[in-house]
């Protein structure tokens, strides 16, 4: 009986010790198959932030940008070029596949947007910014009564218009100031606004060919995006991003850029320097317009000179009824020809008030005859307070369609790159700037083991 129980005591321990090796040789295993697992990962992690590496440092040093230049130079994408670098850093011994890529171009330029958003708030503008948050939300109103404004004007001119026409008269050619506006408004824009010894520039570029036009290669997957670049104060930043890194009219510069009015481009979005100026030039006298032709409402004695030039007009064509409709025609001419002081001044550099006062009014009635002729020399008076271009700019910036100006400022960085840099081989839609991948690998005993990794610039 002894002896049996020592035997069956023998064969428990036996059976428990092969069951605790086996358990210990089950962990070191797992633990090996663990270790194995995370040096795969380690080595696509090490690979992964070496390709991010190779941003393209043009891009960054003049843009503040960060890229992968998917071609690599070779003006010919693959996306087996990024397999490539991956196994060329270290992941040879892992079959990998992208199964997510983003580019600068995606969703109309909403990761070049987030990377100058990030960028300015980190480093420069967002006090200016903040500063401006609260003059912004006048500016839409600003633009709106402008609009209103020209729509007044039409519908007196052509009230004024119909009038005459039905009562058989017309206005007299002398000293008439609403003659006058309406033979310079004939004239191209640019004309009356720039001084005689400015050259406009000449510069123009392909549309079909630049970001904004042309068929664009797109990315796929799903990325974190920031989910603050619709407010207020981002697209601030972005607007202070655009004056500091692109040039206008009001400095003058001479460069191998692409266009030398970029600003009036990234608002505009015209193929040449003369559209775009002319484009926005053509939007801050409507803005000017309306303010100076509120101001007239306001200013009893124009008032009284206007009405005073109306009755005289009125009564040489014989129609004292049409007096308060010339009234109104003279006034919106002289909003108009007072606009085009403005946009002068401002063209030179100065500053203008943003509402006029007697002190700062430029123009006279007399003067405003003169208005595009030869005899007109007026410049514009230089205010020490007020708006400058550059703020008219920053001002039309806020109010354009952000993902627009996104797209036209990547088409002038594509452009430039290629240009000034010498960077043929350069694409803004080929800069990546995130990417998702999944890798497999096969242990011992054939244990395969996939994980995903992910990468993208902030």
């Amino acid at each position: 009986m002894e002896r049996k129980l020592r035997g069956e005591i023998t064969v428990f321990l036996s059976l428990l010790f092969v069951l605790l090796v086996s358990f210990i040789g089950n962990m070191v295993a797992s633990a090996d198959l663990q270790v194995g697992k995370n040096k795969r990962r380690a080595v696509m992690d090490r690979a992964v932030y070496s390709v991010f590496g190779e941003y393209q440092k043009e891009l960054l040093e003049e843009y503040e940008i960060f890229a992968i230049e998917g071609s690599y130079e070779s003006g010919v994408f693959s996306e087996d070029q990024i397999l490539k670098r991956l196994t060329y850093y270290g992941a040879d011994s892992l079959e990998s596949e992208i199964t997510g890529i983003r580019y600068l171009t995606d969703n109309r330029g909403q990761p070049f947007m987030e990377q100058v958003v990030t960028y300015m708030k980190d480093y420069s503008g967002i006090e200016l910014a903040s500063e401006l948050v609260g003059s912004s939300q006048s500016w839409t109103e600003q633009e709106i009564e402008g609009s209103e404004s020209q729509e007044i004007s039409d519908r007196t001119e052509s009230d004024l218009e119909e009038t005459l026409a039905e009562n058989e008269a017309s206005l007299p050619a002398d000293n008439n100031p609403i003659q006058a506006i309406a033979d310079a408004k004939r004239s191209p824009l640019l004309t009356l606004i720039l001084p005689k010894e400015r050259t406009v520039s000449s510069k123009a570029i392909q549309l079909d060919a630049v970001a904004s036009h042309r068929s664009l290669q797109t990315g796929r997957g799903t990325f974190q995006v920031r989910n603050d670049t619709d407010s207020a104060l981002s697209n601030l930043l972005f607007g202070e991003y655009l004056l500091t890194k692109f040039s206008n009219a009001s400095k003058e510069e001479k460069s191998a850029a692409a266009l030398d009015y970029e600003t009036e481009y990234l608002i505009a979005g015209k193929g040449s320097d003369r559209e775009n100026l002319e484009a926005v030039a053509r939007r801050i006298l409507l803005i000017r317009m309306g303010i100076n032709f509120l101001y007239l409402q306001t200013d009893s004695e124009k008032q009284a000179e206007a009405e005073a030039l109306a009755a005289a007009l009125a009564a040489l064509a014989a129609l004292p009824i049409a007096t308060e409709l010339v009234k109104q025609a003279v006034l919106a001419a002289w909003a108009y020809g007072e606009s085009i002081m403005d946009l002068r001044k401002l063209l030179k550099g100065n500053k203008t008030p943003l509402i006029k006062t007697k002190e700062t009014w430029q123009l006279s009635l007399f003067s405003l005859t003169q208005l595009g002729t030869a005899e007109d020399t007026g410049e514009g008076s230089h205010a020490k307070e007020g708006m400058s271009y550059q703020d008219y700019l920053r001002m039309l910036l806020f109010l354009e369609e952000k993902n627009q100006c996104s797209m036209r400022a990547l088409d002038l960085i594509e452009q430039n790159m290629q240009t000034e840099k010498g960077l043929t081989f350069f694409r803004v839609d080929q800069c990546i700037t995130g990417l998702q991948l999944q890798s497999r690998t096969t242990f011992e005993r054939g244990i395969t083991y996939e994980f995903p990794t992910c990468f993208a610039y902030r």
